[in-house]
This record gives C-alpha cells, structure tokens and sequence, in this order.
C-alpha cells in the first residue's frame, strides 16, 4: 500500500510541477513579446523632397496596383483652372477628356468650384503610382500632388523591391508613429 501512496503523490506532484512549468513558459512569452516589441516598429515612405517622379513605384512594387499612391495636399494646392498634374501639358482643350489629361487611369476628379478655381481629388482606388500627375504638378504647379506609400496597402517587405530601384533613394524607412513625410513648402517657393 505504501508503494500506491508513493506512485499517487509523485503523480500528483508531476502535475504541479509541470503546471508550473508550463505557468513559467507562458510567463516568459509575454515577456519576451512585450520586450521584443519595444523596439520602435518602422514602415517605407516617399520623401516627396527627393522624389524625382521617376514612375518606378509603379513598376517595382510587389504589390499590384502600386502600394505608392499620388496624394494632395490641398492646403498647399492653388485650386488652378489649369492644373499641370491634371492637364497635359498642351491640351486640345481645356475640358475632362481622356485625352487631355496626364493621369492615365483617370484618378484625378476635377470640381468646378468658381471662376477661376476648381478643386482637384485623387480617387487612390484608381491610382497605380506612376507618378505622371506628380511630374507635371512639380515642373509647372506648386507642387501639391506627391507620391506617398499607403501602409493598409503596402505589406511592409523587409527589402522594399521599389526602395532597391529608386534612382533618388527616395525611399526609406520611417517610425510607425509618423509613417507620412509631408512635402516641404519652403522648397517649392
């Protein structure tokens, strides 16, 4: 009987023990994910100061239509009648045909909004990154349409296949908290 009592008790104490074990693994995961997550977490972004709208976000991204998207910064915009992001350079007229616009998928929605403004928006549905509205806005606007990386579309390769063929090295990682790189105004006065 004595033998029964010893098997019981080591049976019994093999349980505890290996709660606690498991107890003390489970412990040490939460630490090792709460320490191993300390570390700021950093995303890909354009700087739209280096930026030379080369149309490689477009092309490079693993991603299909481009995680790289044309964005306006509205406040910067002068709501022109002849918006060069907007129009081709020599357009046939001054109206929303398809032939007269730079963006190749139409992404760029013109709203009249009086005499001599209109406003411009970017539908990012239609945008495929190729930076042809971007290019024009530089060489003959302000400067208020930009590239930028959409981080709930991009999926965050380690080694960014658009970073690796940027001509500008453009791109680069940003911390998370601040993942936008605005465009500097005083570059454009």
């Amino acid at each position: 009987m004595s033998n029964d009592q010893d098997n019981k008790i080591s049976r019994r104490q093999l349980i505890i023990n290996g709660g606690w074990f498991v107890g003390l693994i489970g412990l040490g995961g939460v630490f090792g994910w709460i320490f191993g997550n300390s570390e700021k977490r950093m995303v890909w972004q354009i700087d739209p100061n280096k930026c030379i709208q080369c149309g490689k976000c477009a092309l490079e991204c693993v991603i299909s239509p481009s995680a790289s998207k044309c964005v306006h910064a509205h406040a910067m915009c002068g709501y022109c009648k002849l918006c060069l992001g907007f129009f081709m350079p020599t357009p046939n007229e001054l109206n929303e045909g398809a032939e007269n616009q730079q963006c190749p998928m139409g992404a760029i929605k013109r709203t009249y909004v009086e005499d001599p403004y209109y406003e411009y928006v970017i539908d990012e549905k239609l945008c495929i990154g190729c930076a042809v509205c971007v290019k024009g806005c530089t060489a003959f606007g302000n400067g208020s349409l930009f590239m930028q990386i959409r981080h709930d579309r991009c999926i965050n390769c380690n080694e960014c296949a658009i970073a690796k063929s940027c001509p500008s090295q453009a791109i680069s990682r940003v911390p998370a908290d601040k993942p936008y790189l605005l465009k500097n105004k005083e570059q454009n006065a």
